[in-house]
């Protein structure tokens, strides 16, 4: 079994199809309002947002359709003013550049620019046509209104669902990974197959995704006339911090095998023994996140962690284990949280 895993959450085609369904009714509404409204013969600013907009959180719809329209406001009023005070080209452009570089990061939040300062200030200026301008603007403005008003009333994302989606996704990704780890282990190979990168890092990221979605669901609410909102699954959020305090700890656990490919020759004793251990955390997790409270596949690999320390109680063993350690840690936590079931 291969030691790369699979990229771990992808929507349903079901919520794909709604997903694609909401953003064309959207665009193609925006568009025909515009027509009907005389702005311009191709009004493709107001369909710009449901294609940027639109996301799987729909609680994030309002804060960017409110950052869009900031930034196409700014833009406007930028290239607008510059064009009319400085006429020469030569200072003219290098002017709505900076201007737009530093709109974009004065209205943008921590790490993440109002790209759209910087955008609609070029196009106001690239394109010398009288009422562009105005016309940019209502056109956003009409955009980003149909999507922010009618885009959470058009088959809502359930985000408990997604969440739901995301850690099934991050439970049998994991599975998988420290699955291919112990065969590879047991064979004497190295323990991480090169090229897993991009997939493993997604991996590790994805459980807190999944929990800041939930914590933005269960704070703000669900979407606006969700028909029966049904309420989280059973357990779920203590499955998520589950999810989300093991992947740092397996992260560890991978790098270092990473960093400590096998001797060519007789395999690494503690590597090859490390196996067993690799496999029951494996599967002590996969069953946690099932829901299951059963504390016995836990104490299997607490057992097995136990004597691969008697064997190998070297401070290079200690760091290797570390990963797997804590992720006991985090399960036992999870375990009692559960209640005192220890059969």
């Amino acid at each position: 079994m291969s030691g790369s895993a699979v990229v771990p959450y992808a929507s349903p085609p079901g919520a794909r199809l709604r997903s694609a369904a909401r953003l064309v009714l959207c665009a193609a509404l925006s568009w025909y309002l515009c027509l009907w409204w005389g702005t311009s013969s191709a009004p493709v600013p107001a369909a710009l947002p449901a294609v940027l907009i639109l996301r799987e959180d729909a609680t994030a719809w309002s804060r960017l359709g409110l950052e869009r329209l900031a930034g196409v406001v700014a833009g406007v009023v930028l290239s607008t003013l510059l064009l009319h005070w400085v006429r020469d080209p030569a200072w003219s452009f290098p002017l709505v550049l900076v201007a737009g570089c530093a709109g974009a990061y004065l209205l943008g939040r921590p790490g993440a620019p109002n790209q759209q300062v910087l955008i609609t200030a070029l196009m106001v200026y690239a394109t010398a046509v009288p009422g562009y301008p105005l016309a940019r603007l209502w056109e956003s403005l009409a955009g980003i209104a149909v999507v922010v008003l009618l885009g959470p009333l058009l088959w809502p994302p359930d985000p408990y669902r997604s969440a739901a989606a995301g850690l099934e996704g991050f439970r049998s990704g994991v599975l998988e990974l420290l699955d291919g780890i112990a065969d590879r282990l047991e064979q004497g190979a190295p323990a991480v197959r090169p090229g897993a990168l991009p997939e493993r890092a997604r991996l590790w990221l994805l459980p807190q995704a999944c929990r800041d979605a939930y914590d933005r669901a269960a704070v703000r609410g669900r979407p606006l006339l969700r028909r029966r909102a049904a309420p989280p699954p059973e357990g779920l959020d203590a499955r998520l911090v589950l999810a989300a305090r093991s992947a740092p700890a397996l992260h560890h656990l991978v790098q270092e095998l990473d960093g400590r490919p096998a001797p060519p020759g007789t395999p690494d004793p503690a590597l090859r023994s490390l196996a067993p251990l690799v496999r029951a955390t494996a599967r002590a997790l996969d069953t946690a996140l099932h829901g299951d409270a059963s504390a016995e596949p836990l104490d299997r690999a607490r057992a097995l962690e136990r004597a691969h320390r008697a064997a190998h109680p070297g401070r290079h063993e200690a760091v290797l284990r570390a990963g797997l350690h804590l992720t006991h840690e985090a399960l036992a936590e999870h375990l009692a949280a559960r209640g005192p079931d220890r059969s």
